[in-house]
C-alpha cells in the first residue's frame, strides 16, 4: 500500500518546519529525517543545531543535501514516515553544485536538469509505502531578485513546488504558524471551471 505525500510550504519563519514535524508525529513512529541544509556559515550552524533539538531523539536523522530521492528510495521500507527538510534548500545546493561544475556559470538550461531530478524526486515520494512530509519556501510572495542567479532560484523554486503539490496528497500553506488546506481551497475553484 502506497504511502501519503504531503507537501508544506510557507514563507521563511511562518512555523512550516514545526507543522510538518507535527504531522509526521501523527504519521508514525518510525521517521527518517532528511535534512538537506548544510553548515557553511555560524547562522546555519545555529538553525541546524536548533532543528536537531527539536526533533524526538528516536527520529533517524540524514543529512544529505544532494542524494534525497536515493535517500527517500533506501528508507522508506523501513520508515512509516520520511519528512525532508528542505525542498529549497536541496535545490540551492544542486544550483551551486551545478555552478561549480561548470566553472562559476550558473546556465539557465541547468533548470531542465535540477527540476528533472525534482520529478523524480516526487515520483519516489509519490510510489513509497511509507508516508513522505516535503517541506518548502514559498518564494511567490516575494521580491523579485536584482541579480541572474536569484531569479533563476525563485523559477526553479516555483516550479519545484509545482512539481511536488501537483502529485501531493494533501498541500498546506503555513502562514504565521496557520496552516491553510491548499488541496480543500483549490478544489472547489477548480470545479466551477
Amino acid at each position: 500500500m502506497r504511502g501519503k505525500l504531503i507537501f508544506v510550504t510557507g514563507g521563511i519563519r511562518s512555523g512550516k518546519s514545526e507543522f510538518a514535524e507535527l504531522i509526521t508525529s501523527k504519521l508514525g513512529h518510525r521517521v527518517t529525517y532528511i535534512a538537506t541544509a548544510q553548515a557553511l556559515d555560524e547562522e546555519m550552524r545555529h538553525r541546524i543545531r536548533l532543528h536537531r533539538e527539536r526533533r524526538p531523539d528516536t527520529w533517524q536523522t540524514v543529512e544529505e543535501p544532494y542524494q534525497v530521492t536515493e535517500i527517500i528510495r533506501e528508507n522508506s521500507l523501513g520508515s512509516d514516515v520520511v519528512m525532508v527538510d528542505c525542498l529549497t534548500l536541496l535545490l540551492s545546493n544542486l544550483m551551486f553544485k551545478k555552478e561549480q561544475e561548470s566553472g562559476g556559470d550558473f546556465k539557465k538550461e541547468f533548470q531542465a536538469e535540477i527540476l528533472r531530478e525534482i520529478g523524480s524526486l516526487a515520483k519516489a515520494a509519490a510510489e513509497t509505502e511509507a508516508h513522505v512530509v516535503i517541506v518548502s519556501n514559498e518564494v511567490g510572495m516575494t521580491l523579485v531578485s536584482d541579480n541572474f542567479l536569484g531569479r533563476q532560484y525563485q523559477e526553479l523554486v516555483g516550479k519545484a513546488n509545482q512539481i511536488i503539490a501537483a502529485i501531493a496528497d494533501k498541500a498546506y500553506l503555513v502562514v504565521a504558524g496557520h496552516p491553510i488546506d491548499l488541496k480543500k481551497e483549490g478544489a472547489a475553484v477548480n470545479d466551477e471551471f
